[in-house]
């Protein structure tokens, strides 16, 4: 089970080494030059981390020096410069290689996932909270309507064992979640290959098997449950082995996808600051993103930390063997005299 740093300095450190490796240090050449890019990149992902807006990261960097100092900001820059900088930096492309190098940081070598999940989650938007929806549907007054029809989904693919996210789709819901599948899997970067997919019955569908075996050779396991029952048998192929052979063993690890949303909302909040559609989806792959960063973060300080633990285990199991065989040098010896 991995978990995420706290260190809001790390979490600059790190994001500064990622978009230095990604981005320009300028976006044209006569620009002003006061700010790189990699530097508002840090911006962006501490006005993440500290679940805060435009003008409370640009005093919070006031503040604190140190934050300034570990991305070398010298000048803090205006909330508006951060702002505008969002939606050159947040683009598409350029999020998709931030993305690809936060994986890399940790599956330098490692080019093959063995086990990865796919699932959808809504995020709010506004200031509107559930409870109050609740009780002005509860209240005597006229009835409105409170459920919401529109709001900011996130797709994820999910590395099951280091909990990093592979790839993402920002989209709006309500819908069905298979309408982004084919999407969000030609959205995993391209090093890396994904051995076995696990997703749930929203997304069952015999043309997604066939999308994921024959075109990208991705093994799927989804139950097939959407649509009206059969008397026997699904008529499909793909769709007819998951009823017959269904590995259920495998699939009960689907749940760390629904690990991974939570740890995104309890770190970093559940709803996003946007209005429009776009700035939703920027808000949505800056969660992604500062997510990764920590995970890469705490990864990198168990892997610093394990020579040491490694060091004492092999002290350890020296001193038993020593004390063992003088344990058996004291016993007494066996003679083949009668």
């Amino acid at each position: 089970m991995s978990t995420t740093s706290k260190s809001p300095k790390k979490v600059a450190q790190t994001a500064y080494h990622i978009g230095k490796n990604t981005l320009a240090d300028y976006s044209h050449p006569f620009s002003p030059k006061k700010f790189t890019q990699p530097q508002l990149f840090v911006c962006l992902v501490l006005k993440t981390f500290f679940k805060t807006d435009y003008r409370g990261i640009v005093e919070i960097l006031k503040d604190c020096s140190e934050l300034a100092e570990a991305c070398e900001l010298k000048t803090i820059p205006h909330y508006t410069t951060v702002q505008k900088a969002s939606r050159r930096l947040l683009k598409k492309d350029a999020t998709q290689k931030m993305l690809a190098e936060t994986i890399s940081v940790v599956m330098d070598e490692q080019k093959h996932i063995k086990l990865a999940a796919l699932d959808a989650t809504g995020i709010e938007s506004g200031h509107i909270s559930p409870y109050f929806l609740t009780r002005r549907s509860n209240s005597q007054k006229p009835k409105r309507n409170t459920q919401l029809t529109r709001w900011p989904k996130l797709a994820v693919i999910v590395d099951v064992a280091t909990h990093l996210i592979l790839a993402v789709h920002p989209c709006r819901g309500s819908g069905r979640d298979i309408s982004h599948f084919k999407r969000i899997l030609n959205a995993l970067p391209k090093p890396w290959t994904v051995k076995q997919l696990l997703a749930d019955a929203g997304y069952d569908g015999e043309y997604a098997h066939r999308y994921a075996r024959e075109i990208l050779n991705i093994e799927t396991t989804i139950p097939p449950l959407i649509g009206r029952r059969p008397r026997g048998l699904p008529r499909t192929t793909y769709r007819r082995q998951m009823k017959t052979n269904f590995d259920t063993e495998t699939f009960g690890q689907r749940w760390q996808v629904e690990t991974v949303f939570s740890m995104i909302k309890r770190n970093l909040g559940h709803s996003v600051f946007g209005r429009n559609y776009w700035s939703q989806c920027r808000d949505m792959m800056l969660l992604v993103l500062t997510h990764n960063v920590m995970i890469v973060l705490f990864v990198k300080e168990l892997f610093y930390k394990a020579p040491i633990g490694w060091i004492l285990a092999v002290l350890s199991a020296l001193v038993l063997s020593q004390a063992t065989m003088g344990s058996f040098s004291q016993l007494p010896s066996c003679s083949s005299e009668v």
